[in-house]
């Protein structure tokens, strides 16, 4: 089906088809689609334990499809064994100027410059807390995804990342802390040694607050970007390891441009989708022998088929998440990943 609708779909500009896609699986919330799209995508059940929590299946969705937490239902009639919404901010924003989201079709990739744009916080927490009220053992879980306010200064940064956890400790099944994102004007530099140290501390401090005063905590989880250099990524999972985060997620998109052929190729922003497979792997493979097995890490980027999740279990993640390769393939591909996975 996705095969006959994809042609109308990128008639039009990238980020009007994600809207439009968006609302559609707004509607899928609604019980009579909602069932629809159970019967045409349900997946198999191949249970994951990791951070304390039990996933239905391996395959999740990134974040940066539901920035604001509108089309869960939906999105959990797909298959999914969790989907990750966000990236959400303090206060809405409207993120960077458009043109933002480019298709390199002859690429199977996508760059995007949005810089966080969402409707905030509160409006985030609303829409989670109306899934919330009738959510089920088995449902999909939900992660939250948080980043810093553009005109928030980086040394101000981890207010902005306690105040949201904070909000959502309580709603979200795991947290994902967003340094990673090149879009966001020096955003990255929260992953050396020193800021990540100041900023994670700050964080494992105020969840043992938390923790203390309410009882119970929701698994944090810290996004690292791929253009790392050896020794950078190094640093930062040390840093991760020692503040007792829960778990790394990895990788965000990248700055790298090498082999692409479309014309699109020079605009700015974070590519994703089959150019950053292999350095995503890279990635991934030595976050993994370097964490030892302590924390869980998800594997992202580049996931464009089976064989691809399947290939970032075996090189040691736990959990994998999917976004581009939506774009292409159509959510048909939730369903086919999960049939054609190894069971552990």
């Amino acid at each position: 089906m996705y095969r006959l609708f994809r042609p109308l779909l990128f008639r039009l500009d990238p980020e009007s088809a994600h809207q439009f896609t968006l609302q559609l699986l707004r509607l899928g919330g609604l019980p009579p689609f909602s069932a629809m799209l159970h019967a045409m995508y349900a997946a198999p059940d191949k249970p994951v334990e990791a951070f304390g929590l039990k996933f239905k299946n391996p395959v999740g969705l990134a974040a940066g499809y539901d920035k604001d937490g509108v089309a869960i239902r939906g999105l959990s009639a797909l298959g999914f064994g969790h989907i990750e919404i966000g990236t959400v901010t303090l206060r809405p924003q409207p993120g960077n100027p458009k043109p933002r989201i480019f298709r390199l079709v002859e690429d199977e990739a996508v760059i995007n410059h949005m810089g966080f744009p969402g409707k905030g916080a509160d409006f985030a927490a609303k829409s989670l807390q109306k899934i919330l009220k009738g959510r089920r053992r088995k449902d999909t879980l939900i992660g939250v995804n948080l980043g810093k306010n553009k005109d928030t200064p980086l040394e101000e940064a981890a207010q902005d990342y306690v105040t949201l956890m904070r909000q959502f400790i309580f709603m979200a099944d795991y947290l994902a802390i967003n340094i990673s994102s090149p879009n966001t004007v020096g955003l990255r530099r929260l992953q050396g040694r020193e800021m990540l140290e100041l900023l994670l501390s700050t964080i494992a401090k105020e969840c043992q607050t938390i923790a203390l005063g309410r009882g119970g905590n929701a698994p944090i989880l810290v996004k690292l970007a791929p253009d790392l250099s050896e020794d950078e990524l190094d640093d930062a999972v040390d840093v991760i390891l020692r503040t007792g985060m829960d778990g790394i997620i990895a990788t965000n998109t990248t700055l790298a441009r090498d082999g692409l052929r479309s014309k699109s190729q020079a605009e700015s922003g974070g590519l994703s989708g089959r150019p950053l497979t292999g350095q995503a792997d890279e990635v991934l493979a030595r976050v993994v022998k370097k964490v030892g097995g302590r924390i869980p890490v998800v594997g992202v980027g580049g996931i464009m088929s089976p064989e691809d999740a399947q290939r970032k279990l075996d090189l040691g993640a736990t959990l994998v998440q999917v976004y581009t390769s939506l774009v292409y393939a159509g959510p048909g591909l939730v369903k086919a990943i999960n049939k054609k996975l190894r069971k552990p």
